[in-house]
This record gives C-alpha cells, sequence and structure tokens, in this order.
C-alpha cells in the first residue's frame, strides 16, 4: 500500500507543478465566464446605426411606420433601376425597393447592398415592412388591429416539480436539459482527456526504459494503479478549481451587469413603460435564467457528490484500459488502432445522452445509466430530472463493479506489456497476455 501512495504521490505532484496545469486551471474559468458574459456585453452595447433608402412605390409606408434604434430609413423618389447602382456613393448601407403591389406580391420586396448584409438587418427591414403589409391588409379585410392583438396568445406555462411531501418548487425543462448537456459534456472531453494521459504517461515511461527501473521495487499492478490514482486526483482538483473560480467570477461578472440591466430597465421603463417588463422577462427566459431555476429545485450536493464520483470512478474505469494500451505498444502511433476501440464507448454513450435529454425516463436511458461504459455520462444527463435513488445507487455499484473487472483484466496485459520491445501487439497477442503466470 505504502509504495502505491508514493507512485501516487509521484504522479500528482509531477502533474501539479507543471506551469500548463495552473495556466489551463486559471484559463478555463475565465473562457467559461466571458462565453456567458461577452454575449450580454454585446446585447447590452449600442450598436451602430444603419443608413437605409427606402422607395415604396406602394406608398404604404410613413416615418412612423419606420421606428427602430438601429436602423435609420430615408425616403426616396429615385427609380430602383437608376438608384441601385448609386445608394453606396451617397453613403447608404443598403437600398430598400417596395413594388406597388405589395399587398398581393409581398416577395416582390428587393434589398440592395454594396455586400452581403447580416441576418438581423435582413429581419428587421422585413419585419417592419410585414407588419405594415399585414395591418393594411386586415384594415381592408375589415379586421381592427385591436382585435387582431387581441387573438394573438401566448400559451407560456409553469412547470412545477412536487415533492413527495407536497411542497412545490418552479422547475424548468429547457434548463434541465441545458445543465444536463453541460455536465454531459464535460464528462465526455475529461474522460478522453485524462485517460489519454495516462496512456501517453506509460507509453514514454516504457519507451524511455523508465519502467525497468520502476519495477525492480514496485509491482506492476500497484505501478498502475497509483498512476491511474494519481492522474485521477490531478482532474478532481483541476474540477474544484474550475468550479471554484467559475462560480466566483459568475457572481462578480452577475453582480456587474445586474447593476447595468436595472439602471437600462428602469430608463425603458420611463419611455417605453413596458420595456422593464419585457426585459425581464427575456432575462428570465435566457438560457442561465432556465437553469437557475434547475439549480433552485435541484438537490445540489447530491448532483456535485455524484459528479464527482462519476467523473472519478468512470475515468478509472477508461484509464485502466488506456494504461493496459499504453504498456502493449511502443509509440502513440502503433497505439491508435487499440484507443479507438476503447473510445467507440465514450463515443456512444454520449450519442445515447442525446436520446436520454429528450426522454431521461425511458428503457434505453434507464440500461444506458446502469451499464459501466456509459453510466457516467448518461446518468449525470439523467440526474437533473429527478432520479429515484435506488437507481443511482445500483449505477453506481455496477461502475465500481465495471472498473474493478477492467483494472483486473488491464493489470493482466500490463504486467506483460510493459517489458515487451521490438514487437507489435496483436488483439491475439493481448488475449495470450490475459492468461499468463508468474
Amino acid at each position: 500500500m505504502n509504495k502505491i501512495l508514493l507512485v501516487i504521490q509521484r504522479e500528482y505532484v509531477t502533474r501539479v507543478l507543471k506551469k500548463s496545469f495552473w495556466v489551463s486551471s486559471l484559463l478555463a474559468p475565465v473562457l467559461i465566464t466571458a462565453i456567458y458574459a461577452i454575449p450580454i456585453w454585446l446585447a447590452m452595447k449600442d450598436k451602430e446605426q444603419k443608413q437605409i433608402a427606402i422607395f415604396d412605390q406602394s406608398h404604404l409606408l410613413k416615418s412612423a411606420d419606420l421606428q427602430d434604434k438601429e436602423l435609420v430609413f430615408t425616403f426616396t423618389n429615385i427609380p430602383e433601376q437608376a438608384y441601385k447602382t448609386q445608394f453606396a456613393k451617397a453613403g447608404y448601407d443598403a437600398f430598400v425597393s417596395i413594388p406597388v403591389d405589395v399587398l398581393a406580391n409581398p416577395k416582390g420586396v428587393h434589398i440592395y447592398s454594396s455586400k452581403n448584409i447580416g441576418l438581423t438587418l435582413k429581419e428587421s427591414v422585413e419585419r417592419l415592412i410585414q407588419n405594415k403589409v399585414r395591418q393594411e391588409l386586415m384594415y381592408k379585410a375589415g379586421i381592427s388591429e385591436k382585435v387582431y392583438e387581441d387573438t394573438q396568445v401566448d400559451i407560456d406555462s409553469e412547470t412545477i416539480t412536487v415533492s413527495e411531501n407536497g411542497g412545490e418548487t418552479s422547475s424548468s425543462s429547457a434548463g434541465a436539459m441545458i445543465l444536463a448537456g453541460i455536465m454531459g459534456l464535460i464528462l465526455y472531453v475529461t474522460l478522453l482527456l485524462y485517460g489519454s494521459q495516462v496512456m501517453n504517461g506509460v507509453i514514454e515511461e516504457k519507451s524511455s526504459r523508465i519502467i525497468e527501473v520502476i519495477i525492480s521495487s514496485v509491482k506492476p499492478y500497484q505501478l498502475m494503479l497509483g498512476k491511474i490514482i494519481g492522474v485521477g486526483l490531478v482532474g478532481l482538483t483541476q474540477f474544484v478549481l474550475w468550479i471554484v473560480l467559475t462560480i466566483g467570477l459568475t457572481q462578480v461578472t452577475g453582480k456587474i451587469y445586474a447593476s447595468k440591466t436595472k439602471a437600462i430597465a428602469q430608463m425603458s421603463q420611463m419611455e417605453h413603460g413596458k420595456a422593464a417588463d419585457d426585459m425581464a422577462k427575456a432575462m428570465q427566459d435566457s438560457p442561465m435564467g432556465e437553469v437557475t431555476k434547475v439549480l433552485e429545485s435541484t438537490n445540489i450536493p447530491l448532483i456535485l457528490v455524484a459528479f464527482l464520483f462519476y467523473f472519478f470512478v468512470g475515468y478509472l474505469l477508461y484509464s485502466s484500459l488506456f494504461a493496459a494500451i499504453g504498456s502493449a505498444v511502443e509509440s502513440a502511433t502503433e497505439a491508435q488502432q487499440f484507443t479507438f476501440i476503447v473510445m467507440i464507448p465514450i463515443i456512444v454513450s454520449f450519442l445515447m445522452a442525446q436520446y436520454t435529454m429528450q426522454d431521461p425516463d425511458s428503457t434505453i436511458a434507464f440500461w444506458a445509466s446502469m451499464i459501466p461504459f456509459t453510466s457516467p455520462i448518461n446518468m449525470m444527463v439523467r440526474l437533473p430530472y429527478g432520479v429515484p435513488m435506488w437507481e443511482l445507487a445500483l449505477s453506481m455499484g455496477l461502475l465500481v463493479f465495471g472498473f474493478l473487472a477492467c483494472s483486473w483484466i488491464s493489470a493482466r496485459i500490463y504486467r506483460v506489456g510493459i517489458l515487451m520491445y521490438g514487437k507489435k501487439a496483436t488483439w491475439k497477442e493481448l488475449s495470450k497476455w490475459l492468461f499468463y503466470k508468474g
């Protein structure tokens, strides 16, 4: 046991003291926060106004119909054929031509520009014209605008989680899917990342012949187990740093933006009346708002404990297989024929997670969260939706059993492979190594 601890200490300390570890540990939370904060900052920032020339042959539009904070419209009487080559020289970003029969031919609207215009600009112009055309068509049909607005009912139901004792908590299906997708993606990436680190470490020690010196005082199984656990603890350390730093940065960013959005909402309230309510609803319906609802109705300690368990034990299972591959080859190139086989279950589990998010209580989702090779990702995807404790306990037990079985098989290959040189390993050779004695 002391020898295993020494190997764990060596693997852990040598990796944690590397500059690359601290750079990735500190940079990742900053990038995650930036992904969350930059879109909000861009949305809050005033955009540059676009100058649009408009030639309206239908004479339906008035200046009051073309109010947009990002677009400035100027009417022109110059015909379409003559002005479509001159508008850019006049300083306009686009030129819009509306046909005489726009009510019968709404597709006859043309938008000219000197280069491809952005989708937002195109949709804004279309929306303004579309609203006026719809208003005119309703007027001719004898339907008032108020009647039309009253019929535009938007069903926005509230999902509520009810506990066994009758307690009710607001929840969100979209938020649960977002949270499940994030956790599934993190596990998918990290299982491949840290598993390959173990394999590359074994290949490096074997090719440099350091392994021959090490196993003179440590049994192969002890070396393999110590290396796997050591790298796994490095991953856990990095996860803890990511979680703490990300939460801290997002809290600071949230407070900064909260004051700014509140000020903008107050100004909009004075100017437009309903703007503050619309902004509050938009913030609530945003992806971060949906995830917040899920976090409020979810057992966060259980999620964190389960996440760390499935990461660590799932990592142990796959890294034992990667370690066996590393011992059987002498270079990363030779390892490719074997790593693909080990990667298939990880890829399949990630693909199955897409289905699990859609229907977390289905039979496929249940078995995907029970089979040791697919349970780390799929059970974590199911947890935000709610999973019975007996299913969670059974899944954890099967995963531990799967790790023990895989580590036994890998150890049988590892003890022979680390001393094999000059011969390319095949699947037939690996199967023979399992039954070697001594």
